[in-house]
């Protein structure tokens, strides 16, 4: 049945557009609000039904803390303020993943080891990016703390693809990486430091021509990672042809081992690798991974394996919500039904009851309550003994 939203469809860039919010923040209207809360609350479902606990850290927390171990990553993306109370400085979170790791290292140090750890929460940064312009957009995730063992990756990246579709998100695709393996092949190849960082910036590039003058001795191998990126399996065949150092032999290994309990767990779900590609895990120190659906623009989310500030082995999955939300098929606006002035309160409540959203008139309206109805936005209208569509 068709239904309709009382509200403008405008999400709130039109706020933006018009200088009544800073650019990259927006209001968000009724009924995409509530589908947001609606899906967040969905996907930590999915969490906490396989044994993950919900926390909740602060919006904004001392600086140092924020920027602890990897969190200086992000240090360029920190709003800060000054506490009046305790005259340090704050910052406004950029990311819930070290504040969970915090958690888990002062709140939770005794808690039974590994520690399975759900969130959702806004994040604020002072830039957007191309694909995500947004500055505050919410962050839905996992952490499992405490395990070294390949299956804590493999239970990671299969929990975020099936929460996900969960969802009713279609063509999922999970991007395998390894941020470690092409180090590993530079480092075996004794290229020095200046080599090594130019290598390291071609591949970040994708650039073959420049890859090919600056790889030195590592080049021939590192071209090979470039071309190898594609479907996992025809990816993983290639790579153990090559002939690799011990411990890029390793990785390799690890991977071929991922690939293939991450397809047996999730056989629909479509697996890639890319052997090159270490841009944006630059903190990891294991497998990392990005989320992707068919036809919708940037990534739904990441995550991998890293270490704590304080030491301990730890592999997450960060979802980034407008991301999911563009991936969801369309939906509609709850039915909404109009109940003329004095209308009983039982007759609300039954048919809230019933399923049905209500919205009732608080004064005396016109006799034309199909009119009525219609003018507040709703979808549907109570005769005084059913409920008609308009």
């Amino acid at each position: 049945m068709a239904t309709r939203s009382r509200t403008p469809a405008n999400d709130g860039d039109s706020n933006a557009a018009a200088g009544l919010l800073p650019a990259g923040l927006r209001d968000v209207l009724p009924p995409r609000a509530e589908w947001e809360a609606q899906a967040s609350e969905r996907l930590i479902a999915s969490f906490t039904a396989q044994g993950y606990a919900r926390v909740k850290p602060p919006l904004i927390e001392f600086e140092e803390t924020l920027l602890a171990g990897s969190g200086q990553d992000l240090a360029g993306q920190m709003f800060r303020v000054m506490d009046p109370v305790s005259q340090r400085m704050m910052g406004l979170r950029t990311d819930i993943t070290l504040q969970v790791a915090r958690i888990a290292a002062s709140r939770m140090k005794d808690a039974v080891r590994p520690l399975r750890l759900a969130y959702a929460g806004q994040v604020l940064r002072v830039r957007g990016t191309q694909l995500r312009p947004e500055r505050q957009f919410a962050q839905v995730g996992v952490e499992l703390i405490g395990a070294d063992a390949l299956a804590a990756d493999v239970e990671v990246a299969v929990l975020a693809a099936e929460a996900v579709a969960s969802l009713g998100v279609a063509g999922l695709s999970l991007d395998i990486t390894q941020p470690l393996l092409a180090p590993a092949i530079i480092a075996a190849h004794g290229l020095d430091p200046k080599q090594a960082k130019a290598a390291r910036r071609a591949l970040d590039r994708k650039d073959a021509a420049e890859l090919k003058a600056a790889g030195g001795a590592a080049a021939p191998t590192l071209l090979k990672l470039l071309a190898l990126a594609g479907p996992a399996k025809t990816a993983l065949e290639g790579l153990k042809k090559l002939k690799l150092p011990d411990a890029a032999a390793k990785i390799v290994g690890d991977l071929d081992k991922l690939v293939a309990e991450v397809s047996a767990a999730a056989p629909d779900l479509l697996v890639t690798l890319d052997p090159g590609e270490f841009r944006g895990f630059e903190y990891h120190t294991g497998i990392a991974f990005t989320l992707f659906a068919r036809n919708v623009r940037g990534e739904l989310g990441r995550g991998g394996r890293y270490v704590t500030p304080a030491g301990e082995t730890a592999t997450g999955f960060t979802l980034y919500l407008d991301s999911v939300m563009r991936a969801l098929p369309p939906q509609a606006a709850p039915a909404m039904v109009y109940l003329p002035f004095g209308t009983p309160r039982s007759t609300a409540v039954k048919l809230r009851k019933d399923g049905h959203a209500t919205w009732a008139a608080l004064d005396q309206e016109s006799t034309d309550m199909k009119k009525a109805a219609k003018a507040a936005g709703c979808s549907h209208w109570w005769d005084g003994k059913t409920v008609q569509p308009l």
